[in-house]
């Protein structure tokens, strides 16, 4: 899964943070759309249990036992964090030999720059620098790092979010498949199902970009996890014309369906 990535990595960015923050924007997310999303509609918020508590975690790169292993991410924190403020919760996962430096060093997709101290960051860590998830255990390690977070910092547990390229797609994917009622959206980026999807039955809101012509993971593997939540979110499924290669043709359809974008590389 090498690949020619700088470019589509930056594409991907931005497609992510106009996803998560669009995402994110008060009454977007309506309807069937999974717990937290409802939470959020409804303004019900809930914070975890460390507000108001003085804060032991820093930002940095930090060690955890997860599944009887030593796994590592990379937290960070906002600048000036208020303990009795909840913060969005985000969750960046690298693509296959990426690493969780990788996705901070860039802003976690593209994000960071944009969430004016709004948001605390993670990036976690691979094993052989992939998410194979055997046996669930990189879902154990995100319920894991999740829970010492929320512990020792303020969370509003109607903002949690996953995002990822390629095989941090498919966590992305898996995270939203296994944990419906824990996360409110994800933004899958050239993603298959690499790390699973069980049970994937229930209600998350979704954004997917692949591309048309990806030589590595086709976008057969994106439509097919699009089709995932096409159907657990109760949407009416749309076959919008696609764009030729390198025609560089916007295809603009009315709010609610299917929109297909095709850019250059």
């Amino acid at each position: 899964m090498v690949r020619q990535w700088k470019h589509r990595y930056v594409l991907s960015s931005v497609a992510a943070a106009a996803a998560l923050v669009v995402a994110t924007a008060g009454g977007v997310l309506t309807g069937s759309l999974g717990q937290a999303a409802e939470a959020a509609t409804n303004g019900t918020l809930a914070a975890t249990a460390g507000c108001g508590k003085a804060p032991t975690l820093t930002s940095g790169t930090r060690t955890i036992s997860s599944s009887g292993q030593n796994r590592s991410y990379i937290l960070r924190i906002p600048d000036g964090y208020d303990r009795n403020r909840p913060y969005r919760l985000i969750f960046g996962f690298h693509w296959l030999n990426g690493s969780a430096n990788n996705v901070a060093s860039a802003g976690y997709y593209g994000l960071l720059p944009l969430s004016n101290n709004s948001t605390i960051f993670v990036a976690p860590q691979g094993i052989d620098n992939g998410w194979a998830n055997t046996n669930g255990r990189d879902l154990t390690l995100f319920d894991d790092i999740s829970r010492v977070i929320e512990n020792d910092l303020c969370v509003d547990t109607t903002q949690r979010f996953a995002l990822g390229w390629s095989y941090g797609g498919a966590m992305s994917y898996a995270v939203a498949c296994a944990r419906p009622t824990v996360i409110r959206a994800v933004s899958v980026l050239s993603g298959a199902n690499l790390s699973g999807c069980n049970p994937g039955t229930q209600p998350v809101a979704y954004f997917g970009i692949h591309g048309i012509h990806d030589s590595v993971l086709n976008i057969s593997a994106g439509r097919s996890l699009r089709d995932t939540f096409v159907r657990n979110n109760g949407c009416t499924a749309q076959s919008p014309r696609e764009p030729s290669r390198g025609s560089l043709t916007h295809i603009h359809v009315p709010r609610g369906q299917q929109l297909a974008r095709r850019v250059p590389g």
